[in-house]
Formats: C-alpha cells, structure tokens, sequence
C-alpha cells in the first residue's frame, strides 16, 4: 500500500517519493491530488477511508506525496508551485491513471489532458487566505499586529510561515495566482452531494464514514456509467 515513484529534480538523478496505493492493475486507475497544507492534513483520513472503498469497488488509486509534504524528504521552503506541477506530471507518467479525483486546493495541480472529478474545490489564493486569517488571529491573541496585506507582501518577498507550514515565496507566489481548470475536464462535488459539513473546518482531523461513502459511491458509480 506504500509505494515510491520517481519524482524531478534539478539533478539528473530523480529523487525518490513515496505514495499511499491500492493497485492491482484493474482498468479504472485514479490519481488523487490532496488538499494542501492544513485541510490535508484534516482531510487524510477521509481521502484514505475513499481509497479503501473504491477499492472495494474494483478502482485502483494513488495518492502521492508531494515535495515538502508528509514523508517527503523536502524541505517545503524549497519547493515552488511550478515543482509541484513536475512532480505531478511525473506521478501521472509513473502510475497511469485514467482518471483524476482532487481535494480543495489540489484542483489548483491539475495536469493537462485528464478528466474527473474536484471535491469543493478552491483557489490557491483562497487556500492562502484561510492560513493567513488563522496567523493574524493567533498575532492578535499573542497581542501583536499583522494585517492581510502585510502578510502577503512578505510572503511574496521572502516566504512565510502560516500554521507550521514554512512556504518560500516560489509556492507563495505562484499558490496567489493558482486556479482550479474551469474547462469542465473536472466535474465539480459539492459537500452537500457527500452530506455534513466539511471536514477542514473542523479544529482538529477528523473521520466520517458516511461523507466517505458518499463520495466513493459518487465515483465508483460515475466510472461504472
């Protein structure tokens, strides 16, 4: 269930990622981009508690860590938006998909040429918004005066720190203007076709089984259609 890819690098030699699988080799293949930085962190369960009912379904799945994340060896600092888009692009190469399903702000990574399905999709700038409200909350708590416009053009300049999440001003800069595809390759799910609130906005990670199933179901039956 634990598989490595090679992932670019600025070397000749590929730097080895790892991924969480389900593959036997069955016709239907989806690769899964997660929510990025906190929301995935909130969201892991869910997006693995997916995995495990599609493959019940008969669907292989692959969700692969990107650089700076998880149990990559990356230091997140380092890795602008447009390493993001290779090592996507190298996860696709490596484990054929035929179909794509992303989370939140993961819609933003989609690579050319792939049709699926984005769960609540958002922004790059609105995933940034999140993290920088929740510093300028924390400041105040701690009785220290930041403001929005502050934050990003520091961001933008040098990098930041938003929720224990040190991004350089590459990912910074490049998650402002990063947009989910509006080309209708990606069909869009509402959290209220899965049911429940959403789990991101939630204060610590959680599981629902039945938002889960919902979201399974949702797409094993779109792949058997």
């Amino acid at each position: 269930m634990i598989a490595s890819w090679p992932c670019p690098t600025d070397t000749a030699e590929p730097r080895t990622e790892y991924a969480f699988t389900f593959d036997r080799g069955r016709p239907a293949r989806l690769l899964i981009l997660p929510a990025l930085f906190d929301e995935g962190h909130k969201l892991r369960r869910l997006t693995l508690d997916v995995m495990r009912q599609l493959d019940n379904s008969g669907i292989d799945s692959f969700l692969p860590d990107l650089p700076g994340s998880n149990e990559s060896l990356v230091s997140l600092g380092t890795v602008s938006l447009a390493d993001w888009h290779n090592a996507v692009s190298n996860a696709r190469r490596f484990f054929g998909p035929t179909h794509l399903l992303t989370l939140r702000a993961g819609a933003v990574l989609t690579p050319p040429d792939i049709t699926g399905w984005s769960y609540a999709p958002i922004s790059g700038a609105m995933a940034l918004r999140h993290l920088l409200r929740a510093r300028i909350v924390a400041s105040r708590e701690a009785g220290l005066t930041e403001t929005m416009e502050s934050l990003q053009a520091a961001g933008t300049a040098t990098g930041i720190d938003l929720a224990g999440y040190r991004m350089g001003p590459g990912l910074f800069s490049g998650l402002q203007d990063a947009q989910a595809p509006q080309d209708g390759r990606l069909t869009p799910i509402a959290q209220d076709q899965i049911g429940g609130s959403g789990l991101w906005l939630r204060a610590e990670p959680d599981e629902s089984p039945s938002q889960a199933h919902a979201l399974a179901t949702l797409i094993a039956g779109n792949l058997a259609a």
